[in-house]
């Protein structure tokens, strides 16, 4: 007898359909699993004997052919373990063939039949959603926190396999799936720092409040111990809420990485910070499966890249393209995806090996070579990227034990997405997010100075020798700089504190 069960694949950060076809024929027990399946996927064949036994049912004799389809497409992981028992219990005669024709299903079974967590759950939704194929799905219930708030379709926790019997024969049905409001899940977010914490820095902290409202990249350069860090870690409480839309698109990110560990959907947005002797592969994406890298897993976020010199010159300069274009291509020989990684680069560094270069109460003690070696570890082209260059300073220990309150994150952010606001009414429908996405069109449309202004800014970028990239990114963040400030049209003002921003490239590296 001849049964099909639907269940759902992953590719990359999309799912797509599979139909799970099993059939049972006379002859000698066997086990025959085609359609391209992985090493994960074969190993299937006793875990799901095994829990078929512990949950009470027995296992078939004769043959057991299952194909997946579409063959021609590699199936990986353990997903499809629940449809593969649930797909012999239909062929054997114990389901209702009608009852798994608009319903898919997905989780990978443990030997006494309980149903775990897998990764990729809420692509696959999604999938199943906009496909239209199905009208519910059953998945792990350890998977039901990152997708309760996707309506359309009716979703079912299940535990075991035993229970999802049971559901499909309607002898116990499982509870639907409650959907959630985004909002609600916006409000139960605990931040665990905020820029009150902050003493001092007010120069930085007025430069970050500036990257935060137009998603500009950001490099600080200060003395150890000088709360670089600190401030980096806060960016993500000052940055305007996601939307219900970017946070599906992290989520997707995250969940077919597998680093949603039963969470919820994200609310926050993320903050990575790879550690400095992190690969090309993990930073960028890649590995025999095209797997997402640390930028994309920052997609929306934050990406921090402490003791900037420390990191390899291959994985700085592989930055670039990405940086760019907002999205990173993996091609491998057996996998291709396409990742978003629109993010915002946060990278902090000391001005010499020993940190002290500059310092007003610390003697350095670096060579010239030394520091020149050091520095040059930051190429020009990747600076160039880099819209505000900050130099931090130390901070009095009499300053830090002062108990005077700090502006908090939630009164920076309140202007921040006053900025934010005007940047999204002016570019409705040009698939802009901030001033920092501009593209060289919307530069010349929207960028509009006083003549003055004009005149500043050409003057600077011939005495500073700046590049034309440099040129442009002084003008979007001038462009926020008069979001922040209610003008219309680019002010000398506004030009003048962009500018000043690119001064630490000459004072380093000039």
């Amino acid at each position: 007898m001849l049964a099909v069960v639907l269940s759902y694949g992953l590719n990359g950060i999309d799912g797509y359909p599979v139909r799970v076809e099993v059939n049972l024929s006379g002859g000698l027990t066997q086990f025959e699993l085609v359609g391209l399946p992985d090493a994960a996927v074969k190993e299937s064949r006793e875990r799901v004997r095994t829990a078929l036994k512990n949950s009470g049912f027995a296992y078939p004799d004769g043959r057991v052919t299952i194909n997946l389809a579409p063959a021609d497409q590699k199936k990986e992981g353990p997903a499809y373990d629940l449809p593969l028992a649930v797909g012999i219990l239909a062929a054997g005669g114990r389901l209702n063939p009608d009852a798994l024709k608009s319903t898919a299903m997905l989780g990978e079974l443990s030997l006494d039949g309980s149903v775990q967590s897998v990764r990729g759950v809420l692509p696959m939704v999604i999938s199943a959603l906009e496909g239209g194929r199905v009208d519910s799905i059953l998945i792990p219930a350890a998977n039901a926190g990152e997708v309760r708030c996707i309506s359309g379709i009716n979703i079912y926790p299940v535990s075991s396999l035993k229970e999802a019997f049971e559901h499909l024969t309607g002898e116990r049905p499982i509870e639907r799936l409650e959907t959630a409001a985004y909002e609600k899940l916006l409000g139960e977010r605990t931040p665990t720092v905020d820029f009150s914490f902050v003493k001092g820095q007010k120069s930085a902290k007025r430069a970050l409040e500036i990257a935060a409202a137009g998603g500009h990249n950001v490099i600080m350069i200060g003395p150890p111990g000088s709360g670089k860090t600190l401030m980096a870690r806060c960016m993500p409480t000052i940055l305007p809420d996601m939307t219900f839309e970017e946070a599906l698109e992290t989520t997707r990110i995250h969940s077919a990485a597998g680093l949603m560990d039963g969470g919820t959907l994200l609310v926050e947005r993320p903050f990575r910070t790879p550690h400095h002797t992190a690969s090309s592969v993990s930073l960028i994406g890649g590995g025999a499966h095209a797997s997402p890298g640390e930028i994309s897993k920052a997609h929306n976020g934050v990406l921090f890249l402490d003791e900037l010199p420390e990191y390899r010159r291959d994985v700085l300069e592989a930055l670039r393209q990405p940086m760019e274009d907002g999205f990173v291509t993996i091609t491998r020989v057996s996998a291709q995806s396409t990742y978003p990684s629109s993010f915002m680069l946060i990278c902090s560094m000391n001005p010499c090996p020993c940190g002290n270069y500059g310092s007003r109460t610390q003697a350095c003690r670096c060579s010239q070579a030394e520091i020149r070696r050091y520095l040059n570890r930051v190429s020009g082209p990747l600076l160039d990227r880099i819209d505000l260059h900050i130099e931090i300073e130390s901070v009095p220990p009499e300053r830090i034990s002062d108990d005077t309150l700090e502006e908090s994150s939630a009164a920076v952010r309140a202007r921040v997405e006053k900025a934010r606001a005007v940047q999204r009414e002016r570019y409705r429908g040009r698939g802009i997010s901030c001033n920092a996405r501009l593209d060289a069109r919307s530069i010349t449309e929207f960028c509009r100075m006083k003549p003055d202004a004009q005149k500043m800014l050409m003057k600077a970028c011939e005495t500073m020798k700046l590049s034309n990239r440099a040129f442009t990114r002084i003008l979007k963040v001038a462009r926020t700089i008069a979001d922040m400030g209610e003008s219309e049209v680019i002010q000398i003002n506004h030009v003048a504190e962009a500018v000043q921003y690119r001064m630490l490239d000459n004072k380093y590296w000039g």
